[in-house]
């Protein structure tokens, strides 16, 4: 049986990737838009994680490497859940619980790990107010895990070998 040319690979990544970025840029610009945080700002923190508090006095070209940071993120996040599918079928099958749990350990992963070895400025709280921790998290569950996941359910072809 021929494959289906709508599925593959790239596409799965690429969709879940660009998918989560939008989702999880909207997500804090409404947020924090509501706490008075003008919009630049939150890519301008994320670029700040390679520039530190020069992001925030840089402009323009701060902001857009935030961006591209982001994606490149989204890319990477989108690239392992989709390539662990394939040898985890559990991962496909399940979708819904699947990117939950997923986006879950991207929040985990992110805040504890990689976060705390950047330049990002200012500093992550160690004790967020709970709205700001439930944001966080489930961002991360809702907009990133769950669309990644789903994407590759809907995009990405299936990786079980025919019996035929």
């Amino acid at each position: 049986m021929p494959s289906d040319p709508s599925r593959s690979v790239p596409k799965a990544i690429l969709v879940g990737a660009m998918v989560a970025a939008l989702l999880d840029m909207v997500d804090p610009i409404v947020f924090y838009g509501l706490r008075g945080i003008p919009p630049r700002q939150i890519p301008q923190s994320i670029a700040s994680g390679i520039l530190g508090r020069a992001a925030y006095s840089d402009g323009i070209p701060s902001v857009l490497l935030g961006l591209a940071a982001h994606l490149f993120i989204a890319l990477v996040w989108a690239t392992l859940f989709v390539l662990a599918a394939r040898a985890v079928p559990f991962l496909a099958d399940h979708a819904i619980a699947a990117g939950l749990l997923y986006g879950a350990f991207i929040y985990a992963v992110m805040y504890y790990l990689v976060l705390p070895h950047t330049n990002v400025y200012p500093r992550n709280n160690p004790n967020p107010a709970p709205a700001v921790l439930l944001n966080s998290i489930g961002a991360m569950v809702f907009l990133v895990g769950l669309p990644i996941s789903l994407a590759n359910r809907r995009f990405a072809p299936s990786s079980r070998v025919s019996s035929n």
